[in-house]
């Protein structure tokens, strides 16, 4: 299977449109209906080997235990019942309109009834999902793609991941940005913005240092991995990055770390490149915030001094 395959913004932009918003409906369901966990952990999607998955949320009332898979292979969605139960429908074919109310009914058979706001957040319309017959494109075969290329860069980022041994986030995708990230906090709590919203204040009331990957949107409309440290140091902007075509770019008041997708595909070796540039932009974080870089760098994912630094792949064992 080809690593990393061409995704060209332009190419899937009318099925990315329609399937983000199939995501925001299942999204939000999932904040409703989950523990609530710091920096909104609880809140975004994780990867199955077919698609994505919200986890098992619910269970904990009336509600019953409740998942809700996107199988990006058979394009099916799957809602799956702790008590064995289980509906699923196509996902090609459906406007927005006709998801939303195949879901609905499909979780109201269940006796689950989410209360969700039931509009899409961010993405430069208002119309409520149950009235959206607009968006209605779904191309199987580049939503394979984008979840190929999701499920591929999802292990780079594990990868980069298994070097800090400080408090990090899991490796998950973000259905309102549509963007897939891992998030390494220094330690410091920092506490955002009283004037910043809600979302934004819980987010980074600790200071992070996050590294990602995002598809393109209207503003920067190519594919492309990302770094960012918030809240950002003065300077960050003039240290170095690696490779040479990573650059940093101006974002809403700070910067962003930024190398795009295609320049990685061109590249001898794409993997070691993206590594490479994630690690140049913690280093650049880290020095700059003062992380307690001794303490938590843990190459190969060990802590044990004594075992340290392990071949690739050892520890099968444990």
């Amino acid at each position: 299977m080809e690593l990393f395959p061409a995704m060209p913004l332009d190419e899937w932009a009318a099925t990315k449109e329609t399937f983000h918003r199939f995501a925001q409906i299942v999204g939000k369901i999932r904040m409703g209906d989950s523990n609530r966990r710091n920096h909104w952990w609880h809140v975004p999607f994780h990867l199955t080997g077919r698609g994505l998955t919200t986890r098992p949320m619910g269970g904990l009332g009336e509600m019953p235990v409740f998942c809700i898979d996107f199988d990006l292979v058979r394009h099916r969605l799957v809602v799956d019942l702790l008590d064995g139960r289980s509906a699923e429908f196509s996902l090609v074919g459906k406007s927005v309109a006709g998801f939303y109310a195949t879901l609905m009914e499909t979780l109201s058979g269940f006796g689950i009834r989410p209360d969700i706001w039931a509009v899409p957040y961010d993405l430069g319309d208002e119309t409520p999902f149950a009235e959206d017959t607009d968006h209605a494109a779904y191309d199987p075969i580049l939503i394979n793609r984008y979840w190929r290329i999701l499920a591929q860069v999802a292990q780079v980022l594990d990868r980069f991941a298994q070097n800090y041994a400080g408090k990090i986030s899991p490796v998950h995708h973000f259905w309102h940005t549509m963007d897939i990230a891992v998030t390494r906090f220094t330690g410091r709590v920092v506490g955002a913005s009283p004037e910043a919203d809600p979302v934004t204040r819980e987010a980074y009331s600790w200071e992070v240092i996050s590294a990602g990957f995002w598809f393109g949107d209207q503003e920067r409309p190519w594919p492309a991995f990302y770094s960012y440290t918030a809240p950002e140091p003065e300077g960050l902007d003039k240290e170095p990055l690696r490779p040479e075509q990573a650059q940093w770019l101006p974002a809403r008041g700070s910067h962003l770390a930024v190398l795009r997708y295609d320049d990685v595909r061109a590249s001898e070796r794409p993997v070691a490149t993206v590594l490479d540039f994630l690690q140049s932009a913690y280093q650049a974080g880290a020095k700059l915030t003062g992380c307690d870089r001794d303490t938590f760098d843990c190459p190969g994912g060990v802590t044990d001094p004594y075992t340290r630094t392990p071949a690739p792949r050892e520890g099968r064992a444990l």
